[in-house]
């Protein structure tokens, strides 16, 4: 059986529900996603939202930061554009209900963080994702327009291939016409048919064996696409934070937000010295990519298996009102920031490139939209500044909403996309293989594509991965389909274009960082 809706929605963080709540206003909205409702990257994002609010802040100077951190890559009509509207989203999202701080004369209490040359970071303690979910989550669900189909999981996008057309790169014109979605609970595959569709499912922080993203984030977006041959950029530019709190036994790993730096917290060697200042004049609040660079390389070449975040000359009152869930985090092992040093490495954190998208988030595939981490706007170039992510979501949203709005009654179903034929009949017992080439693919990619590449060491990650691949595509069209299965996929699918985009760039830009052509060679 076939389901019908004007505006489908894969993913559930800021980018869908902002974006549902607009278009709810014309159609039947159903957002499917394949965790509990709330699980996304925006329910993790600790630091907050960047925006211009007030004097001696101003757009230009938001708009120099970003393409000062993005090294040369982004799209500077598109940083204008994301930055101008700042103000304008981030009052439309107080308006849903979201709830930021504010000093005891009632203006908001702005944050800094790296990069930032002012303060303009909004917040709500140290959740500020979680808040934002929250508000935006409680107007969804006040909306008669709109259903959320929970522990439901997108296996691919419908295109002209499922009509049994011929599909690549090349063809003209690629539609989408909705969504093979797994039923997590009657584990029935059922096919979503839309007039819109839009991918917003997040991250791809899996790919790699520490990262600060939860379990969902597993690239399932960028990987529907780039199958359904739509066009991917920019994958090479992965983000690592560069202080997730250091601790072996706790996966994913814990953020220790940058705000905490802005704050005035200071990186230091296991020996109690500052090192920053040897790699950039702004020291610890220096853009991710050279923080997370240098902390590498100071773990390398003293064999520390991590650095030290100091926090203990900060005023104690002020330190655990910013950052309550913090403090009580660090207090669960054994670590009082006021008091003591907070260990701290760097994590795989923010998938800079993905879908490309124009400036209204249309893909290269009609009537397929994509927002958020998955897409690749243009904003972030080779490095994104902190903060910026969560506003990127909000304004794409906007302007995918209002071309989605005045398209979707121009749009008919396409009612001869076939029902999902589901041929693999292994025994579960195979799914075994499942947990080790996981691993694998994390290895690889943590070893040889991580933080410092190399070319000897990015051929050597590509034919470690082709054997993987051929493994995995064998067991999944003999394997009965579950969602580890499709997600050890669509891993594998993400981990190839990161790594074929790295091979491809003969440069050190940004997060993209090679011995073999380093920066000003």
């Amino acid at each position: 059986m076939k389901r019908k809706i004007d505006f489908l929605i894969i993913g559930s963080g800021v980018a869908g529900l902002s974006y549902a709540l607009k278009v709810a206003e014309h159609g039947e909205v159903c957002m499917i996603t394949k965790a509990n409702e709330d699980e996304s990257n925006t329910k993790y994002a600790q630091g907050g939202i960047a925006a211009v609010m007030y004097s001696p802040d101003s757009y230009e100077k938001h708009i120099q930061d970003t393409l000062i951190a993005g090294d040369g890559i982004c799209d500077e009509e598109i940083v204008r554009m994301v930055i101008s509207e700042s103000t304008e989203r981030v009052n439309e999202l107080i308006s849903w209900g979201a709830k930021f701080d504010k000093t005891e004369s009632g203006e908001y209490d702005l944050a800094k963080e790296g990069g930032h040359s002012e303060h303009r970071i909004l917040h709500h303690k140290d959740n500020t994702g979680y808040e934002i979910e929250r508000a935006l989550l409680a107007a969804v669900h006040k909306h008669p327009n709109i259903e959320i189909l929970d522990h439901h999981f997108a296996i691919d996008i419908l295109t002209q291939h499922h009509l049994g057309e011929e599909v690549n790169s090349r063809t003209p014109n690629i539609e989408c016409y909705g969504a093979y979605v797994l039923n997590l609970r009657s584990n029935k595959i059922e096919t979503i048919l839309a007039k819109t569709i839009l991918m917003a499912a997040g991250g791809a922080g899996h790919v790699y064996s520490t990262t600060t993203n939860p379990t969902i984030a597993t690239g399932d977006g960028v990987a529907m696409v780039y199958r359904a041959k739509g066009r991917i950029e920019g994958m090479e530019f992965y983000q690592f934070h560069p202080t997730s709190l250091f601790n072996p036994e706790e996966s994913p790993s814990y953020l220790i937000s940058e705000a905490v730096r802005g704050f005035g917290g200071i990186l230091k060697t296991i020996d109690g010295e500052e090192f920053m200042q040897k790699y950039d004049e702004r020291r610890s609040l220096a853009p991710r990519d050279i923080v997370a660079r240098a902390i590498d390389n100071e773990m390398k070449i003293r064999g520390d298996d991590y650095v030290y975040l100091d926090c203990r000359h900060l005023n104690k009152e002020e330190l655990i009102k910013h950052f309550p869930n913090i403090y009580e985090k660090c207090l669960s092992i054994g670590v009082d920031i006021t008091k003591d040093y907070i260990p701290v490495v760097p994590a795989a954190h923010y998938m800079c490139g993905g879908i490309k998208v124009d400036k209204k988030g249309r893909s290269s595939i009609n009537q397929l939209y994509a927002i958020g981490e998955c897409s690749s706007t243009g904003l972030h170039g080779a490095n994104r500044l902190a903060s910026n992510s969560l506003l990127e979501a909000i304004v794409y949203s906007h302007h995918a909403a209002i071309d989605a709005i005045e398209k979707f009654n121009t749009l008919k179903f396409c009612d001869s996309i076939p029902d999902w034929d589901a041929e693999g009949t292994a025994h579960p017992e195979e799914m075994v293989l499942l947990i080790q080439s996981l691993r694998e693919v994390q290895s690889i990619m943590t070893n040889y594509v991580g933080i410092v590449r190399s070319d000897i060491r990015l051929l050597r990650a590509f034919d470690r991965l082709e054997i993987l691949y051929k493994e995995n595509e064998a067991l999944y069209l003999k394997t009965i389909i579950s969602p580890k299965l499709c997600e050890l996929r669509n891993l594998i699918n993400v981990a190839y274009i990161i790594i074929k985009q790295a091979r491809n760039r003969k440069e050190s830009r940004g997060l993209h960082f090679t011995v073999n052509y380093p920066k000003g060679s």
